[in-house]
């Protein structure tokens, strides 16, 4: 009977330690601007990707096939995070990166949505959600994938 009470004390403690947070990311991620300011500035997609952590579907996204020569840029505030040169083709339907442009401009912090961990890539400057980056990418090149989703982008095509 002790093993049973406490086993159901392990499981009751586990289980509030697991729900603390509603989607399961770390709540130390804190935004810029309040969400009210982001939802005026940006889309509604823009919105529930980078505010929300939403995640748009692969393969149907403006940038996932994107081979044009230019740098990616932040949505929410136009500075430059990624460049083509730095962009390939990694079968997952996202657009994927081996590195951003500049370190400093981005956070890795840890995500536990979805019963699983990740490293969510998140922009420093704003705490906004970008994509999330894996150990999976081109081992000649670094080896890390930053699967970012098109909607925390936009495209400036080189001239």
């Amino acid at each position: 009977m002790k093993i049973f009470i406490l086993a159901v004390i392990a499981l009751s403690v586990l289980t509030a330690l697991g729900c603390q947070n509603t989607n399961g990311q770390d709540t130390k991620r804190k935004l810029s601007k309040p969400a009210a300011e982001w939802k005026k500035a940006l889309t509604s997609n823009q919105y529930h990707i980078m505010v929300e952590s939403g995640t748009e579907p692969p393969y149907q996204n403006e940038y996932w096939n994107n081979h044009e020569k230019g740098i990616y840029v932040s949505a929410a505030t136009g500075d430059t995070l990624f460049t083509s040169d730095d962009k390939f083709d990694s079968g997952t339907g996202w657009p994927s990166f081996v590195k951003p442009v500049d370190p400093k401009k981005v956070a890795i912090v840890t995500d536990n949505s979805y019963g699983m961990s990740r490293d969510e890539v998140i922009e420093k400057s704003t705490g906004l959600h970008l994509g999330h980056v894996f150990d999976d990418g081109p081992a000649d090149r670094g080896g890390k994938r930053y699967c970012m989703n098109s909607g925390a982008l936009k495209f400036i095509k080189k001239p």
